[in-house]
């Protein structure tokens, strides 16, 4: 690795995420915080807002030379299998164009990048990156790159360094390993996950938070990091870790109030499952009740379909919830234990009957077309979900395989084995969007979905013929032009209420 020369105490951070409608990029917010609460002079250029990041990034470096820059990598890609967006190439065109403005270290870091480090590394040309928590150890690295000290010790630093072997990242029960993309050119040093995020209150300054708002329709908390759930697809156990990790509820109400005073009233909070644990999930509503905040706000969360009670329903109405999305993934049981989803199709029933009972708009999240998918499970899926009626459907079709996931092993099975439930430009390292599609539907996954749903309003599908049912929100126009007249809320709830009033209800 070259050296690196002092800096100053200045930091660039840097938000390449350009998808629309805007959402808020919390993390680089946390971020700042931290780095502003160790002394550090922080800027954002955030791409998400700018007509051409050439321009601002040669504004940028035309006055100030920082110690360092940071990328955040949110995605990877859309997760949708018709569009099949990577976004990857574009993060390295914009890394590739600073490294042409300065010899600063690029550090990248983010949710997408930490569930496959080394590859997109290896992919963009970057020496640096972190995996998982972020305000300490990328605090800590810019203190030692200004001090000129050694900061290959840090926790949870990947790093491009010559001899150097490929690690492993672990820490307790959270692992994952090395992938083979990086060749033996980086190393992983074990992450250190806090068990409480007591981090200090976080100003969330450095965002644009009320213009995220304007543009997007919402803004974003977070309550906890991690996730003890096994579903086999799913990658945030290795981007947050497999255990929860709990924020303070007074410290989430905290930030919640400081969002209002912003005239941020309408929040996405951004946890997998926001009832698990159950027991924080009611702290934080009673907290939020204690202070009279849920006369003020509205918010929407991702449950899962247990545990989900009277109980927690009426707290988490009283606290100012307006909106449910339960991922369910599927509706037959068989199919739930495949996934690894640890509930029932009664269970979804259960969460449907109390919604209804409470008029809690909600909304299932379906994922078809996994391992041992055929029509007759699609077919009882859709017919389950008409039958008990949630407020929408959203049906994602194709299931992206990411490394480190069971799915991924499942995926190697079929690769060696000569079978055929991949589509995509396969590689062994699923770095690029690589789907599973179960061999018992093939290629008539979209066209028989699209069958059974098709003129039932309720379902968002892709594979429809309405533009306001396709389940990518990215580039959604509608969905752009109600939030420009003042629609508030999850993008799945401006949709459904825009139909609403369109059938004058």
């Amino acid at each position: 690795m070259p050296p690196f020369s002092l800096g100053s105490k200045r930091v660039l951070l840097v938000n390449p995420n350009e998808m629309k409608p805007p959402v808020t990029p919390i993390g680089l917010d946390y971020i700042a915080s931290a780095l502003a609460l160790a002394g550090f002079e922080v800027e954002l250029i955030d791409l998400c807002f700018a007509s051409s990041f050439k321009e601002a990034l040669d504004a940028y470096f035309k006055d100030y030379d920082p110690v360092a820059i940071g990328v955040t990598v949110r995605n990877t890609d859309d997760c949708y299998y018709l569009s099949q967006d990577f976004i990857v190439p574009r993060i390295k065109e914009i890394v590739d164009y600073i490294k042409g403005k300065t010899h600063r270290p690029i550090i990248l870091g983010g949710v997408g990048f930490s569930v496959m480090p080394e590859p997109i590394l290896a992919y963009v040309g970057a020496e640096l990156g972190i995996w998982g928590d972020g305000e300490g150890p990328l605090t800590a690295l810019v203190t030692r790159l200004a001090a000129g000290e050694d900061f290959y010790a840090i926790p949870g630093l990947i790093f491009r360094k010559a001899g150097a072997e490929g690690g492993s990242l672990a820490s307790g029960s959270d692992q994952r390993v090395t992938s083979g993309l990086a060749n033996g050119r980086y190393h992983a040093n074990p992450p250190e996950l806090a068990d409480l995020l007591a981090f200090p209150l976080p100003r969330r300054a450095a965002v644009d938070n009320p213009r995220y708002f304007r543009e997007g329709g919402m803004g974003s908390v977070e309550t906890k990091r991690g996730c003890e759930q096994k579903c086999i697809y799913c990658a945030d156990p290795l981007a947050k870790g497999r255990r929860y990790r709990l924020r303070p509820p007074s410290l989430v109400a905290d930030e919640i109030e400081g969002l209002l005073a912003q005239g941020v009233d309408n929040l996405h909070l951004c946890d997998s499952e926001f009832n698990l644990p159950y027991h924080h999930a009611v702290g934080i509503c009673e907290e939020i009740i204690r202070r009279g905040l849920g006369e003020k706000l509205s918010w929407y969360a991702y449950l899962s379909p247990v545990p989900f009670t009277e109980e927690l329903a009426y707290v988490m109405l009283r606290a100012g919830c307006r909106g449910i999305n339960f991922g369910v993934d599927h509706g037959v049981d068989r199919m739930l234990k495949t996934l690894g989803r640890p509930f029932t199709s009664a269970d979804i029933k259960e969460t449907a009957a109390l919604c209804h009972r409470l008029e809690i708009p909600f909304m299932y999240d379906l994922l078809l077309g996994g391992p041992g998918e055929s029509k007759e499970s699609l077919s009882k899926t859709i017919a389950m979900m008409k039958e008990i009626n949630p407020s929408r459907v959203g049906i994602s079709a194709g299931v992206r395989i990411y490394p480190g996931t069971r799915l991924a092993e499942i995926a190697v099975e079929d690769i060696n084995t000569g079978g055929t439930n991949l589509r995509g430009s396969i590689t062994p390292e699923f770095f690029n969007p690589i789907f599973y599609v179960s061999s018992d539907v093939g290629d008539e996954l979209f066209p028989f979905i699209a069958s059974l749903v098709k003129g039932d309003e309720r379902f968002f599908f892709g594979g429809g013929e309405e533009p306001e049912a396709n389940y990518n929100y990215n580039d959604n126009s509608i969905l752009m032009e109600a939030i420009k007249k003042g629609y508030r809320g999850a993008f799945w709830d401006i949709l459904r209420r825009l139909a609403e009033e369109g059938r004058g209800e």
